[in-house]
């Protein structure tokens, strides 16, 4: 998450602009199944719940605190981990790359 916000700070025009922009990310996990089960959500809202990446860190975590089964959110999870990493590491550094060739 650290190098997508450092791509959204890059991006911005102003220090209250970039100072936002990852408030967004970090409203993802109320969306997700953190607080209420995704099964007891509306239609549009639990596909988006089910289908987030907070979602499955969420039930990894669960499961490992509580000694329950994870199945496949563990690698679910580190996949979207590593893609998250690898999108806003390759962006926030071209971005800086680009900004400091001017």
């Amino acid at each position: 998450m650290a190098w997508l916000s450092a791509a959204l700070g890059l991006i911005s025009k102003t220090v209250e602009s970039a100072s936002n922009k990852p408030l967004l990310i970090q409203f993802l996990p109320f969306l997700g199944s953190a607080f209420v089960p995704a099964g007891s959500m509306a239609p549009g809202l639990r596909w988006f719940a089910e289908n987030q990446p907070f979602t499955p860190m969420t039930e990894t975590l669960r499961g490992l605190l509580t000694g329950s089964e994870i199945g496949n959110n563990g690698w679910i999870s580190l996949a979207w981990c590593a893609g998250i990493a690898l999108v806003g590491y390759f962006w926030s550094r071209s971005l800086f790359n680009s900004t400091t060739k001017r």
